[in-house]
């Protein structure tokens, strides 16, 4: 009995709660790598949103040394293109002396009040084209995934939503 209970946990399956460590190779739709990570560097909450829809259903059930492929179409990934998150603004927007050029990536503050990444698409001499979408919004996303470790997540952890390191997660929330 005791060497079945051994046995289940080191299977432990990867699930709402339970911390994954994986890693994985990003393609776009011509085979280009977009992101890897390799040697265990990446690690999630499985449950909390921290990674793609798409990947985390895919995911969903796996246990260490299981390796999936899967292919994820923009709405389960970053969403489709929205044409109106790129607007053209007044240069002195920016709170900057540097010189603004194209794919500066800058931290904005949406109208709902939530924090977003804009990345600058084009710069004239009074004005800038800004782009809310994320880099990989309307992209078809190739994952080649191997689970290298699964294991319950901390209370910690759970309260936070995302993993902690050794040294704790670094706020105090």
């Amino acid at each position: 009995m005791n060497f079945y209970l051994k046995f289940q946990g080191i299977n432990m399956l990867i699930g709402n709660g339970r911390v994954a460590i994986i890693d994985y190779t990003l393609k776009d739709d011509d085979g280009d790598v977009l992101d890897a990570s390799q040697n265990g560097e990446f690690i999630y909450l499985h449950g909390a949103q921290n990674i793609i829809p798409g990947l985390e259903v895919a995911l969903e059930g796996k246990q260490a040394g299981d390796s999936v492929s899967v292919s994820i179409e923009p709405k389960d990934a970053y969403g489709e293109r929205d044409p109106e998150r790129i607007q053209v603004v007044p240069r002195d927007m920016f709170e900057t002396d540097d010189e603004i050029v194209a794919g500066m990536q800058f931290h904005a503050q949406s109208p709902e009040g939530n924090m977003m990444v804009i990345t600058v698409a084009e710069v004239d001499d009074d004005e800038v084209t800004i782009d809310g979408n994320h880099a990989m919004a309307g992209m078809n996303l190739h994952f080649s995934v191997d689970v290298v470790e699964v294991r319950e997540a901390t209370a910690e952890e759970l309260e936070h939503g995302h993993v902690h390191s050794a040294d704790g997660c670094g706020h105090d929330h």
